[in-house]
This record gives structure tokens, sequence and C-alpha cells, in this order.
């Protein structure tokens, strides 16, 4: 089994980011909401690196295989920027919790809820796209013996 180098290289590059945003909490206007990029950024890159360990053994055509890689490269980086755009304007629209006391500008606001949005479709249609291509194979011998019987 060879695992997809384009995602081990995209998933070890995002926890290197992740790395060096932590070493920039102290600068970010929203510190916690920086902490929460930081661990993002890490998860999101071991997310990238199984996916890259898995990915010889997902049943897909090249087509899916295409967009499963575009939208979890998508989700995974978008997810990791998104929060550290968060915490460099200090948001809080969708992330009331991280971004309490906090206030940016509408337009800021705003980029950082597209952003989050379209991340999330990405990242859980990758993962519906993963689900769906380790179902079992289909096996038309053991079906057909399943059916004599």
């Amino acid at each position: 089994m060879r695992p997809d180098r384009r995602l081990l290289r995209a998933g070890f590059l995002l926890v290197l980011l992740a790395l060096l945003t932590g070493f920039a909490i102290p600068a970010f206007h929203n510190q916690k909401m920086a902490v929460n990029a930081h661990v993002t950024g890490a998860l999101n890159g071991l997310l990238l690196i199984a996916l890259g360990c898995a990915w010889e053994t997902l049943r897909q055509g090249p087509g899916r295989a295409r967009l499963t890689r575009v939208l979890a490269l998508y989700g995974a980086y978008t997810n990791w920027g998104a929060t550290c755009l968060g915490a460099a304007w200090g948001t809080s629209r969708l992330t009331p919790q991280g971004g309490a006391g906090f206030t940016a500008q509408p337009w800021q606001e705003a980029v950082v809820q597209t952003l989050q949005v379209s991340l999330a479709l990405a990242i859980a249609t990758a993962m519906l796209l993963v689900v769906l291509a380790l179902r079992p194979a289909h096996e038309p011998a053991a079906a057909m013996e399943h059916a004599q019987a």
C-alpha cells in the first residue's frame, strides 16, 4: 500500500504552519482564538496525513478521488486560515466562545463567516466521500452464491 505523497506533504506542511502559529500567538489580537488556530492546524494536518496514508484503500474513480482530495485540502487549510483571520481581526459571529469579548468590522465578520461555512461543507463532503469509498468491495461471486442458497 502506497500513501498519497501530495496529501502527506500537505498535511506535514499544515502541521508546520500550526507550529509556527503557536510561536506567533502573542502577536494576535485574540490570543485565545490564536490557540484555537494553532490546535486546528495541527489536527487538520494530522487528518490530511491519515487520509494520505489510507488513500490507496479507497475505492473511488479518478474524478471522485480528485474531488475528495480538493475538498479535504480546502477544508483543512481554510479551517486553519479562517481561524487565524478570526484571531487577527477579533471576529466572534460564528465563534462566540473563542471570540467572546471581541468585535470586528462587519466585512471582517462576513469574510470569516463565509470561509467557515464553506470549509464546513467541504470537509463534511470530503469525509462523506471517504466513508463511501471505504465501503466493502462488491463480490459478485459471493452475492450469487448467497442468492442461490
